[in-house]
């Protein structure tokens, strides 16, 4: 299980221009990688508007901000020009990176079980360790969360 302190995991994907994008890319800078299950949904809408609308304020201290879905890059590209955003998002059509994160396993809705992404998002700090954990998220407010809680230290 992964905990604040330990060393994020590595990973290695494309982003929604088929360009790949690595943990290493990020050195010495701090890293916002959140996880969420869908791309054009509206749970999952609302939380990428949240990061879209703070994205100054990022950049402003430094802070990258990454998305990942098992979603394609071309699903990638669409959710990208339909709500606007304006950072990159990870394809993890293997699911590599979801589960070295832990964050893909058994969910349910409505009575239904299935597999999928759980929404949780990872504070990594600029020596590549894990910061904080967001196990629950309130989407409308996620990324203002993030960011004061980075500001704050």
């Amino acid at each position: 299980m992964l905990s604040v302190g330990d060393k994020a995991p590595k990973f290695k994907l494309n982003d929604q221009d088929g360009k790949s994008v690595e943990l290493s890319d990020f050195n010495g800078q701090k890293l916002v990688i959140y996880f969420y299950p869908k791309d054009q949904t509206p749970g999952c809408i609302k939380e990428a508007c949240s990061f879209r609308d703070n994205i100054e304020a990022y950049k402003k201290h430094n802070i990258a901000v990454l998305g990942v879905s098992i979603d394609s890059e071309k699903s990638h590209q669409n959710f990208i020009s339909k709500q606007e955003l304006n950072f990159p998002l990870l394809a993890d059509v293997e699911k590599e990176m979801v589960n070295s994160y832990e964050v893909w396993g058994e969910k349910s809705m409505y009575g239904r079980k299935y597999m999928g992404t759980f929404r949780k998002t990872f504070l990594i700090n600029e020596a590549g360790s894990i910061d904080k954990i967001y196990e629950k998220v309130k989407v409308t407010t996620h990324a203002q969360d993030v960011l004061e809680d980075w500001e704050i230290s």
